[in-house]
């Protein structure tokens, strides 16, 4: 699906989406890739050998919308959580692409099923409270540990650390909330320390995210996703993960980048500003939403 020039503002660019087997990943890795970028979409799951998460979707899947958004697609499986295998990527990366890395997202999570809401920390299972912090925060760091040094070489780039909220509030859960919050202060040391050398370092949120796995929470399909709306009515404001995954696109390929760097973001904010809908044409205000409607309903 070839596009115009404009169209493809990050056509040549190499790009690295971890975690990109389903969800907001999957989301970026095909908008980037829909901008013309070469896309190493990493995880997990691949065909044949899923992850312990146990999802049907697949990072074969992931490259194969990429290619078909209009980018190049390379599956690689990886489990960050391995120094070793970060390693061997980057090293693939340097013999592939010369070296060559443009956007580097950390969207590494796993922790679903090691979530526990509605008690007090001490009563969590606290080996899954820090297996938690192992998947979604220690993975990050060993992820940039390796494929930094790539785009401090090249003198420019962006590393996107992908969160779950923009305010300060507590998200329900201590072990949830640990780790959301220590990627946003991932972001904030990352730019620190890469502002020197260009490179731009941002924290970014979804809303409400229309996930695959949150699609089959409420027995629904993208198609008539408006149905689970029964179910919960704060669903009406829910996004698709391309909603995010443009978002990512316009900031890639945003020259002014490091204006932003340090700073949380957000997909609706940033809809705002760089004038992207989601796929079905909506601007989906999750933080207008959120200070109208639900923190209201909570009292």
């Amino acid at each position: 699906m070839a596009g115009t020039d404009a169209d493809r503002p990050l056509s040549g660019a190499v790009c690295v989406v971890a975690g990109a087997t389903r969800g907001a990943g999957r989301g970026i890795a095909v908008e980037l890739g829909a901008t013309g970028a070469t896309v190493y979409a990493t995880g997990r799951s691949v065909r044949g050998n899923p992850s312990p998460m146990a999802r049907p979707e697949t990072l074969e899947e992931t490259a194969e919308l990429i290619d078909a958004a209009g980018g190049r697609g390379i599956a690689v499986r990886c489990d960050h959580t391995d120094a070793a295998q970060v390693a061997e990527l980057a090293a693939r990366i340097r013999e592939e692409q010369d070296g060559r890395l443009d956007v580097l997202v950390n969207d590494i999570w796993g922790g679903d099923p090691l979530a526990d809401w509605g008690k007090p920390f001490w009563e969590h299972s606290l080996e899954d409270g820090l297996l938690m912090q192992r998947l979604a925060v220690t993975t990050h760091v060993i992820t940039s540990w390796h494929l930094a040094p790539l785009l401090v070489e090249r003198g420019r780039g962006l590393v996107v650390e992908i969160t779950d909220g923009d305010r300060p509030d507590y998200r329900g859960s201590f072990f949830y909330d640990l780790a959301k919050a220590t990627v946003i202060r991932l972001a904030v040391g990352q730019a620190a320390d890469l502002k020197p050398y260009g490179v731009a370092a941002v924290a970014l949120t979804p809303g409400f995210l229309r996930s695959e796995a949150m699609l089959d929470y409420f027995g629904v399909a993208e198609e008539n996703w408006r149905d689970a709306i029964a179910q919960d009515r704060h669903y009406s404001e829910s996004e698709t993960p391309h909603f995010v995954g443009r978002a990512v696109a316009a900031l890639a390929a945003d020259p002014d980048v490091m204006a932003k760097t340090g700073q949380t973001l957000a997909s609706w904010t940033l809809s705002r500003e760089y004038g992207f809908a989601d796929i079905d044409g909506r601007r989906p205000d999750w933080g207008a939403y959120y200070e109208r409607v639900v923190l209201r309903d909570n009292g």
